[in-house]
């Protein structure tokens, strides 16, 4: 009979988030195929199991997943863990999964903590469903094409999103110029130092002074604007933003994006152009 692939999600920075059901699976299989075996190794020993490790991350997976589902078929159980949370959400994982499918192993998730589900919880929207966009791509048309799918999927729902500490900043940068106004920007969730920072993007990147650790991001859904059917001229962009005089140019240009159906940089540049 075949063995169970088991997928574990495991904590996302505090350990007393582990279940009981995870413990055990983790103590009764054969191996667990970890992103980091350090890291995992970590986890094990503070909860005395001796299970053997083996290392299943994105640039071997292609190379392990068939000796792992070998294993299976022999009849010997396997966990798949990633470095903390639930493993082939954003991490490494499903190629083995699909792998095991196909070969007709059972494969049996083991739920537990998740970035996404304990930001939403304290995000504080509304009950209508929300999207996961996992990483935005580093650069070029990729990136170019992931804040589009964003931008299109935030109006029907809250959008959850992770971000590296070294481009967290130039992302929030990209969807305050895009217009967006709250976010919420977990830090760091359920570690030693973790934070919330909430409010417009603007008060968001003057709040986030430290930028090391872990990002989960909830923009809340967008409404659809309620502007003119028609472009306005650029007259008329500039008579609206003449008006507002208790804002910076940046923050009168998204006032005026908001209520024109334009983005945040093109109202800028008609101002721009109109000083010369």
């Amino acid at each position: 009979m075949a063995g169970t692939l088991y997928v574990v999600a495991t904590p996302i920075g505090n350990l007393e988030d582990i279940t009981f059901r995870a413990l055990r699976v983790l103590r009764e299989v054969a191996v667990v195929a970890a992103e980091d075996t350090r890291r995992s190794g970590q986890l094990l020993r503070h909860f005395g199991i001796t299970t053997r490790l083996v290392s299943l991350h994105s640039h071997n997976e292609g190379l392990k997943a068939e000796g792992l589902v070998d294993r299976l078929r022999r009849g010997e159980s396997v966990a798949l863990v990633s470095d903390a949370g639930t493993p082939a959400v954003s991490d490494p994982g499903a190629e083995l999964v699909r792998v095991a499918v196909a070969a007709g192993i059972r494969v049996e998730p083991v739920p537990g903590p998740s970035a996404v589900m304990a930001a939403l919880s304290a995000a504080g929207l509304p009950d209508i469903g929300f999207t996961f966009l996992g990483f935005p791509p580093i650069r070029g048309k990729d990136r170019e094409s992931w804040f589009g799918t964003l931008g299109r999927a935030v109006e029907d729902a809250p959008v959850v999103f992770f971000e590296a500490p070294h481009r967290v900043k130039a992302t929030l940068e990209q969807l305050n110029n895009m217009s967006y106004d709250q976010i919420s920007v977990f830090r760091e969730t359920t570690k030693l130092h973790e934070s919330v920072y909430r409010g417009t993007i603007p008060e968001v990147l003057t709040q986030l002074t430290v930028v090391a650790g872990e990002f989960t991001l909830v923009l809340p859904r967008k409404k659809p604007i309620s502007g003119p059917a028609e472009r306005p001229s650029d007259d008329a962009v500039l008579e609206m933003f003449g008006r507002i005089t208790d804002k910076r140019g940046r923050d009168a240009a998204r006032q005026v994006a908001a209520e024109t159906g334009l983005s945040a940089n093109e109202v800028y540049e008609i101002v721009r152009k109109s000083k010369g």
